[in-house]
């Protein structure tokens, strides 16, 4: 590209948009990349602090921010997701239906480090809905040598950077212990907040049961709420070192995986996450799922739901974010809980 006097520009194609801004009004192109100057359009040019533009030279070894935007936005695209139209050099990344998205952080980062380009997302494992903006790419300068472009092209080998996981309707079953439930003493009130939660995702309670805090009524439950295909199960309450609370003996004893007995996050210190014979999950969670507004809980169950298996090492990245403010107007998921440097 070259640069020249605006009123020498009559009859040479833009190389960029030209943006022109009122504040609270508008911020959108008043001309195109390609446009091919006309006089009359030498005023309105002028007008927006252009007296000199940039037009095309074509070179094969520089690449336009239009078109270098639309390669690092293949790189990123992954299922379930479009691409808006290119806009001053930027692509962005809708998402086509409701789900968790993934990142594949590592390679995030490295296409950030190759410098003059950039990719911008929301946080991962957090779910989005249909139609949300996940992310956008650009490259920095106007122009970028089509070598570095191949650089990030190399980064991008494997996958995509993001992924969305869709998140489908679940049978969900619900075991709640506690003898003081059970035998009529205090009425249930945690399994109407579950109900709640879940029906933020489309799944539904179809089986439950309530026990006394003993395990292996508990343990029955659990094995019979498996055998009759349920697509997840909750135990509610038991969860804290009493000798009383026995409800992850009682998941251990059905031969479940454990993945965790306990996380660094609060309110939900002693949650649990295990994984029977047949795949389902199958989570132990604590009393303070009941009564505060967000907790691990919130973190873990779109994870859940969309199907993905977690690890151990899922876990212990929580710590960085994994303290929830309890703010007295709570803003969640648009608030720093959950959001660490490992998320």
């Amino acid at each position: 590209m070259k640069m020249v006097r605006t009123e020498d520009a009559v009859g040479h194609m833009l190389c960029h948009d030209i943006t022109q801004i009122i504040p609270g009004v508008t911020k959108d192109a008043v001309f195109r990349k390609g446009h091919i100057v006309r006089e009359e359009d030498i005023p309105l040019l002028l007008s927006v602090g252009k007296e000199h533009l940039y037009i095309w030279e074509n070179s094969e070894h520089m690449i336009h921010e239009n078109d270098a935007a639309a390669v690092l936005y293949h790189i990123c695209k992954g299922n379930h997701m479009h691409g808006s139209e290119v806009k001053e050099g930027k692509i962005e990344l809708i998402a086509d239906c409701d789900g968790l998205l993934k990142i594949d952080r590592p390679k995030l980062h490295k296409i950030n480090a190759l410098g003059e380009m950039m990719i911008a997302s929301r946080h991962g494992d957090f779910p989005v809905k249909k139609g949300d903006k996940i992310a956008g790419t650009r490259i920095i300068p106007l122009m970028i040598e089509r070598e570095k472009l191949e650089k990030a092209e190399e980064a991008g080998k494997g996958g995509p950077v993001f992924q969305i996981l869709p998140i489908e309707p679940k049978k969900v079953g619900v075991v709640t212990t506690g003898s003081e439930v059970y035998k009529g003493r205090i009425k249930d009130a945690f399994t109407p907040v579950l109900e709640e939660k879940l029906k933020e995702y489309g799944s539904r309670m179809v089986m439950h049961d309530i026990c006394d805090d003993n395990h292996e009524m508990i343990t029955a439950a659990i094995l019979k709420m498996q055998e009759n295909g349920m697509d997840m199960i909750i135990c509610t309450g038991g969860m804290s070192v009493d000798p009383d609370d026995r409800t992850p003996l009682a998941i251990k004893n059905t031969g479940a995986h454990i993945i965790t007995y306990g996380a660094p996050v609060l309110p939900g210190a002693m949650f649990l996450l295990s994984y029977g014979k047949n795949g389902v999950p199958v989570m132990g969670l604590p009393g303070c799922v009941m009564y505060a507004k967000r907790t691990i809980f919130d973190l873990i169950l779109p994870r859940v739901l969309a199907g993905e298996r977690l690890a151990a090492s899922d876990f212990i990245s929580m710590g960085e974010g994994g303290l929830c403010l309890s703010c007295d107007v709570c803003t969640y998921p648009n608030c720093g809980f959950g959001k660490g440097a490992g998320l």
